[in-house]
């Protein structure tokens, strides 16, 4: 973390015994919205009856946290978040284990990539001690929402904006930040299915000192473009190549990437304009104590379709907190369609996605400390 962001959040933290107290709108169950069928979940369509907020001013730091009814905010028109992009967000989810333990996975990992990301937009940063206490105290009290159904859980969306109402180009003196929760089933209507991938050698989303390895929305509107016209075509999604020379691998819309070649897994090396995913970071510690080969470096897209044709590209899957794994079946690139492991799941990412979920869902061990337990249902 910079000096500026450690000072803003050492600042903040002094006045915690303030922001750490957060005011409670009472909801009578009546005014509760019914819950959903697991089954009609989808992605990101769903949210709960309450929200949590904090506000930020430059002269007295953050306060006013609470937790709230769902509802519209009002900005002012001069925004900065609508003019001047400044914007970070981060996803996270909460799943219910068979006994009953309400669990979340890594979050102080997403804390801490917030933190790195609002610096990057200078935007303050809410303290780690206050972002969790924020989720934990938002889940329980939405904990009804939490589908047990198995593959679904609670999607958790942190978000922190700009909200100063001026023009100009510069850093917005004012930030809401805030938190909504999304009952959500399987992110792709296939589920745990192969998707084909459209490499995408035209538009680029990012470039090395750029804002791509910041999880800011910017980022994904760059892809917009392209994801849909892969979508027209039939694809899943994007796979994006470098900014410079469109030759190496870079990350696929919404998800890192890893290729397998057997045993060994290989993912494009972090270098600025890569988000560093912490599914990503997850699935490299477990395949390496797995006994498999993880390797994290430059990766050049001819190395991957050579691989696909001659079948030493064995398999390829996404990561990332939707999907948490997504196997890939096909890359198309210039003009070609190239299948990857007969278009079928293959054993590592099985293994891996059923080692990964089994930790997150409270079904296996946690060995690697991962696992967040909040309370019961």
């Amino acid at each position: 973390m910079g000096k500026m962001a450690m000072a803003r959040q050492a600042a903040t933290v002094a006045r915690s015994g303030e922001i750490l107290h957060i005011t409670i709108e009472p909801l009578e169950s009546r005014d509760m919205k019914p819950l959903t069928d697991p089954a009609q979940l989808g992605f990101g369509r769903i949210f709960t009856d309450r929200m949590f907020t904090m506000r930020y001013s430059k002269g007295s730091g953050w306060g006013d946290a609470r937790i709230e009814r769902y509802r519209s905010f009002s900005f002012d028109p001069a925004a900065c978040v609508f003019h001047y992009g400044q914007e970070v967000f981060e996803g996270l989810k909460a799943y219910v284990s068979e006994d009953g333990r309400i669990l979340m996975f890594r979050p102080e990992q997403n804390a801490r990539r917030m933190i790195r990301s609002a610096e990057r937009m200078c935007l303050p940063p809410a303290p780690e001690e206050v972002f969790l206490k924020a989720l934990e105290k938002l889940v329980l009290l939405e904990k009804r929402w939490i589908p047990r159904v198995p593959g679904t859980s609670l999607y958790i969306r942190p978000t922190l904006i700009g909200t100063q109402g001026v023009l100009g180009v510069h850093p917005s003196e004012e930030a809401l930040f805030y938190i909504i929760l999304s009952p959500s089933g399987a992110y792709f209507k296939g589920g745990f299915m192969p998707v084909s991938l459209l490499v995408e050698d035209t538009y680029v989303r990012a470039v090395p000192g750029g804002v791509g390895e910041a999880k800011t929305g910017g980022n994904y509107a760059a892809s917009l473009l392209a994801g849909e016209r892969a979508q027209e075509k039939g694809f899943s999604q994007v796979l994006w190549l470098d900014g410079r020379e469109r030759k190496y691998v870079e990350e696929v819309g919404s998800m890192n990437i890893v290729f397998c070649f057997g045993k060994k897994l290989v993912t494009p090396a972090l270098n600025g304009s890569i988000l560093p995913g912490i599914t990503r970071a997850s699935v490299l510690e477990l395949a390496r104590r797995l006994g498999y080969e993880a390797e994290e470096r430059r990766i050049a897209i001819d190395e991957v379709i050579a691989g696909a044709a001659d079948g030493s590209l064995t398999e390829a899957f996404g990561t990332g907190t939707a999907a948490v794994i997504s196997p890939v079946g096909s890359l198309f690139y210039k003009g070609k369609n190239y299948t990857i492991g007969g278009d079928k799941v293959g054993p590592v990412t099985q293994e891996l996605f059923d080692r990964l979920t089994a930790i997150q869902y409270g079904r296996a061990k946690d060995e690697f400390g991962w696992v967040r337990e909040i309370g019961r249902v």
